[in-house]
């Protein structure tokens, strides 16, 4: 499928953004907590579920050649098989379940939050399974508690306020872009 200008630099744009925020985190334990997801809301308004999802690759290939972009200002390949490349591979599956949800539901709030939510719990199990395979001596709940407890209502909060800033920001670009 053939993209057009104005798909290709808002894709590239939003890697970048990716590469600006996702550093940005707050160490709360092994997993930090970071702006990625909150970036990955907002591209899914901005950018088709495919382009959201190809900013979000774009951003991980660069964090995987080695750039510093992903949190605490780290990058390399070693960082995808760390405590939170679980995370990292999950949010690959954030962007198309939210980006499919949100394009075709664009104008319900509810269902776009839900959509998102789902992403989300994906993105959950992918990283607190990695995060479970490499540390085995630990409980369910030992887990549970590093890996989701502490970020479901940070990860709610950043869903909501998406969910209202998104289709503001995807009407102004529209705007700016059809005058």
């Amino acid at each position: 499928m053939k993209l057009t200008t104005r798909e290709m630099v808002l894709t590239a744009l939003f890697a970048a953004i990716f590469c600006i925020l996702g550093p940005i985190s707050v160490p709360i334990g092994p997993i930090p907590v970071s702006l990625t997801n909150f970036v990955i809301y907002i591209s899914v308004y901005m950018l088709s579920a495919r382009n959201a999802t190809v900013s979000y690759l774009i951003y991980l290939l660069i964090g995987a050649a080695g750039l510093p972009v992903f949190s605490g200002y780290a990058g390399g390949a070693g960082k995808l098989f760390g405590v939170t490349g679980g995370y990292l591979i999950g949010f690959i599956f954030t962007a198309v379940i939210s980006g499919i949800v949100v394009n075709k539901f664009y104008k319900n709030k509810l269902i776009s939050i839900l959509g998102m939510l789902t992403g989300l719990a994906v993105t959950y199990a992918f990283g607190t399974a990695w995060f479970a395979f490499l540390n085995g001596d630990k409980s369910v709940y030992e887990i549970l508690k590093l890996c989701v407890i502490p970020f479901i209502l940070i990860d709610f909060i950043k869903i909501i306020i998406a969910s209202i800033i998104g289709p503001i920001l995807k009407n102004k670009i529209n705007s700016a872009a059809n005058p």
